[in-house]
């Protein structure tokens, strides 16, 4: 778009003030954001299809004429407008169609016999009569719209209270019929060969053919994801040109960390530690992903890669999202590196009087700082900060990680994620990012047999706990709320807390929460640990990090409650002993989605595979997080069904900055404006 295209609605003469603040409900506010508020879909309304005889699954479009309306009340208050509907030119064996509101006063109002009428939706069959209910719907009212509205393919929009699909559609025709083409500036670099990016928008719109149509769509989906590469690239070379420093010791320290470990590295481990080596030892910035199963061993070369930097002279800083993470790590990693002389902090939103955990170093001589986003602020001082580490790195926003990486020499950063990310969400909300994989686990991992059972197999599972728990083994029993809720009919942890004491006596049962206080807590926690507490009913706050090999029952309540990926976590805290471990999935919910979710799980323990069923299940917009990650939201493209589409513009948009760095060959300074534009929309989503 060129400039022109930024200019507010409100100072176009033929829009009405009304109108405007209509628009500015959908977060249409200039001329771009209405030329690019896309169709959701299209309507063939050049031939319709004849009324059908039986029930579909597939929505379908269709056009009669109003032949008679009936409100029906029933219940005392609540109310049925019925609509029948003929085939014009139909014959006497052509079934009528019924059309149902129930409770919309506002559509009896719009709709009355004689008028013609074009419906979309699933027909059904309700005794002898095919019906829609709540069918969306248009009345066309004369020939003069037909250009517009009828007799071609038409679009559908998102629209709002007061702008109806007939005002939406003639805003956008108007307002494309008054802009040339020369206000349409090229979306894409010439080696696409992709057409004109005036007409491609002229068809998304208002199309000539289904052919038309999909060539739009592709050029416009395509579009967008090269401008979404361009600023994710431009962050790549921003990085890059930042005033590095190498952080890389020669390694005499890692070895003796290694020959302490009581396991061998995985081969994984062994090639992942080296790349980050590699990283650590070059001048440029390190910018790199570590991602991996449950369980694979990540931690341990996150202190490969803090050891390495700390033997050059450097600290190094872990970053977790929650205080019970943090403290883990900082458990985990004190009794290993205490032997080899490492001074480590503990730093979390918490006053570390509070805190059973001792502090082994002040600021000023710490070798490792661990917290949470604590770390962010004043409180810490890095004096020579060479290597970030930020662990559950979906959980921390692009701005968090900017500050802490805010150091002049830049330093190395290295962000995990324990949930493994399907690939073209590498290539977008980690595009800035080089990736290392983990892609094997240690050889002395239990097995895990994960079911789902019924909610009224409660005693059978009961049973089967009662038997794991006499055998010396500990148990989580996981709950979607702290508190009950009125407004939902989910079990909660504290109100389920004392049944749980009374089922499982003569074994300890104690409640974590993240209400609890910090010190609390933390003793609950160790008491669990090291095996005084059998049974720990708590919410989602062990989902991460908590790491007790003695755990051998993962028990979810209310499992339809949780996604595919965090229940995939949660299964992830047992397992981590040589004791095989049972994750047993209970709800009451018997529709078919949650009995796919579920089947998944049982399927495969696979955190790849999970992953990418959760993005068939969720839908990549979600999974996206575009505040978190800073990148502009798609308003076409689909991450999953166009990842061919984001490969091509990945590719381009690598090109051009490998060859061009600075965008100062003359075919390539339109982009630079491309760039800033897409740092506009994101920043104005974050905000």
């Amino acid at each position: 778009m060129t400039r022109d295209s930024l200019q507010p609605l409100s100072e176009v003469e033929w829009i009405a003030p009304q109108r405007v603040t209509q628009l500015r409900r959908l977060g249409i506010e200039t001329v771009d954001d209405l030329l690019t508020h896309y169709p959701r879909r299209h309507e063939d309304r050049r031939e319709f299809a004849s009324f059908p005889r039986e029930e579909s699954d597939q929505p379908i479009c269709l056009c009669g004429e109003v032949v008679k309306t009936q409100l029906r009340r029933f219940g005392g208050w609540k109310k049925i407008f019925e609509v029948t509907l003929e085939e014009q030119n139909a014959n006497a064996l052509s079934p009528p169609l019924v059309c149902r509101w129930f409770n919309l006063h506002y559509v009896q109002k719009m709709i009355a016999t004689g008028k013609r009428l074009v419906v979309f939706g699933k027909p059904r069959l309700r005794g002898k009569r095919i019906c829609m209910d709540h069918p969306e719907f248009e009345v066309i009212e004369n020939d003069e719209e037909i250009s517009i509205h009828f007799r071609r393919i038409t679009p559908i929009y998102p629209a709002t209270e007061g702008l109806s699909q007939r005002v939406l559609r003639s805003l956008v025709y108007r307002l494309l019929e008054q802009w040339n083409d020369e206000n349409f500036g090229p979306l894409l670099p010439e080696q696409f060969n992709a057409g004109s990016s005036a007409t491609a928008l002229r068809e998304i719109h208002f199309p000539k053919t289904v052919e038309t149509l999909a060539a739009a769509r592709e050029h416009l989906i395509l579009a967008e994801f090269f401008a979404m590469q361009m600023l994710i690239s431009s962050r790549r070379a921003q990085s890059a040109a930042r005033n590095g420093k190498a952080h890389c010791g020669c390694g005499k320290l890692l070895e003796k960390f290694l020959r302490l470990l009581p396991f061998d590295l995985t081969a994984a481990q062994e090639r992942v530690i080296a790349e980050i080596w590699s990283d650590l030892a070059a001048i440029a910035p390190m910018n790199r992903l570590l991602q991996g199963d449950v369980g694979s061993g990540k931690t341990v070369v996150a202190i490969a890669a803090m050891l390495l930097a700390v033997e050059a002279g450097f600290q190094a800083a872990l970053m977790a999202p929650t205080q019970i993470l943090a403290e883990q790590h900082y458990l985990v990693i004190r009794r290993w590196l205490e032997p080899l002389g490492v001074k480590i902090v503990l730093r979390t939103a918490a006053r570390q009087e509070e805190s059973f955990l001792p502090v082994l170093a002040g600021n000023e001589d710490a070798d490792i700082f661990i917290g949470t986003h604590a770390l962010l602020y004043e409180s810490v001082s890095f004096f020579n900060l060479g290597l970030a580490v930020i662990d559950e790195q979906h959980k921390f926003g692009v701005a968090q990680r900017a500050r802490l990486t805010a150091h002049d020499p830049t330093p190395d950063v290295l962000v995990m994620t324990a949930t493994p990310i399907p690939r073209t969400l590498t290539m977008t909300v980690y595009g800035d990012l080089d990736v290392s994989t983990i892609d094997e686990l240690p050889r002395d991992r239990g097995e895990i047999i994960t079911v789902a059972r019924d909610e009224s197999k409660l005693d059978d599972v009961l049973t089967f706990l009662r038997r794991e728990l006499g055998a010396g083994r500990q148990a989580y029993i996981v709950y979607p709320l702290i508190d009950e809720s009125e407004k939902l009919e989910v079990k909660a942890a504290s109100a389920e807390f004392d049944k749980w004491r009374e089922r499982l006596q003569p074994f300890t049962c104690e409640l974590l929460h993240g209400r609890i206080p910090a010190p609390e807590k933390q003793a609950i926690m160790e008491r669990f640990r090291r095996g005084s507490t059998s049974a720990l009913i708590s919410t989602t706050v062990i989902e991460v990090g908590v790491d007790v090999s003695n755990a051998t029952v993962m028990l979810v309540e209310n499992s339809e409650r949780f996604g595919l990926a965090q229940l995939h976590q949660l299964r992830g805290r047992i397992g981590r002993g040589e004791h095989k471990s049972y994750c047993i999935l209970l709800t009451s919910d018997l529709s078919p989605e949650t009995a796919a979710k579920l089947a998944v799980l049982a399927k495969t323990s696979n955190g790849f595979e999970v992953a990418e069923a959760d993005w068939d299940f969720r839908g990549p917009g979600d999974l996206l997080g575009t505040a978190q990650s800073g990148l502009p939201i798609l308003k076409l493209g689909n991450l999953k069904t166009d990842a061919k589409l984001m490969r091509r513009a990945r590719a381009a948009a690598m090109e051009i900055f490998r060859d061009d760095p600075l965008l100062e060959r003359a075919e390539n300074q339109r982009f630079g404006h491309l760039i800033v534009e897409q740092q506009g929309r994101t920043f104005s989503h974050v905000s």
